[in-house]
């Protein structure tokens, strides 16, 4: 097996690793209101911090035997994986869109595959550290601040998964670094990254955790799987010296493949939404009756009296 089709199977699995820990966070969040960001006390989210892990090394596993722009696409499976997952555990029917939605997505992601080239990356130096990291540190915080003010719990709640989203994404370009770098500079000889692995990587499951409760799963799943290969890729290509095949005319097809995948979460989210978000109608027989206020007491006596007080005998 070649080291570009482990690195697309490790991607695969980590992708199911993340999906599962997804919706175990989602059945934590909506059943525990009392903890925003960290339910320590519930045994659920424990399990879904340790599927993140799982998929944690898998993912490492997959960077360091193939390109970050490759990687980092595949990680957009997981709400692809997500959707029959729990239609099975959690009986939630997919609709049409959502189907589609689907199918669009794996064939974009897949063309986007077809279309990376290899090539000899570098791990990024002192300087490109400090500037990611401080640039995601501002866009995160930007979006977390955001996420405080809107007025829409919903707008809330998108806006920390896309929080949690950058700050994976630079945990991923973290993880490359140290991954490309450890046989000529080792551990030691690129120490600072380590930090930056473990503050982005933690702040990405907190932030996702506070996405769930306020938007379901669909929503900020997607969002999250959209933002974390996006900034990644981009970071990858800008950063390590990756690149797509043919030239200028690949990186248009990549391009497209990208708008084709991103068309087709939307798609995923919006049909997923809608079935999430759909409340029950009651039949109108069901409907509790509305009882009709009665004037009564003295009001009713006071208009007597008035009237009575107003006819002449």
């Amino acid at each position: 097996m070649s080291a570009l089709a482990l690195s697309v199977l490790l991607a695969l699995v980590s992708a199911v690793a993340y999906a599962v820990g997804a919706i175990v966070q989602e059945r934590v969040a909506v059943t525990d209101r009392g903890h925003r960001y960290a339910p320590v006390r519930r045994p659920g989210w424990w399990a879904a911090l340790a599927l993140n892990g799982l998929g944690a090394l898998l993912h490492v596993g997959a960077l360091v035997y193939g390109p970050l722009s490759v990687v980092q696409p595949l990680g957009a499976l997981t709400i692809v994986f997500a959707l029959p997952i729990a239609a099975v555990f959690l009986h939630r029917r997919a609709g049409r869109a959502a189907r589609v939605g689907a199918v669009l997505a794996t064939v974009g992601l897949a063309a986007l595959l077809s279309l990376t080239g290899t090539a000899d990356s570098q791990s990024m130096t002192d300087g490109t550290e400090l500037v990611v990291a401080g640039g995601a540190l501002g866009v995160v915080a930007a979006l977390f601040v955001l996420a405080r003010w809107v007025l829409r719990p919903v707008l809330g709640a998108m806006a920390l998964a896309g929080a949690a989203g950058v700050a994976f994404g630079i945990a991923s370009v973290f993880i490359k670094s140290l991954a490309v770098g450890w046989g000529s500079l080792g551990l030691t000889g690129q120490w600072e990254a380590v930090p930056g692995v473990v503050v982005f990587a933690a702040a990405g499951v907190l932030l996702s955790q506070a996405s769930y409760r306020d938007a379901g799963l669909t929503a900020p799943l997607a969002t999250v799987t959209v933002v974390n290969p996006a900034v990644a890729s981009a970071v990858g290509l800008g950063v390590f010296g990756e690149t797509f095949r043919y030239g200028a005319t690949g990186a248009l097809l990549a391009v497209a493949a990208a708008v084709l995948s991103a068309a087709g979460l939307l798609l995923l989210t919006t049909g997923r939404a809608r079935n999430d978000g759909k409340e029950e109608e009651l039949p109108v027989e069901l409907l509790p009756a509305v009882p009709v206020q009665q004037a009564k007491g003295p009001a009713r006596g006071t208009a007597g009296s008035r009237d009575r007080r107003n006819v002449t005998p």
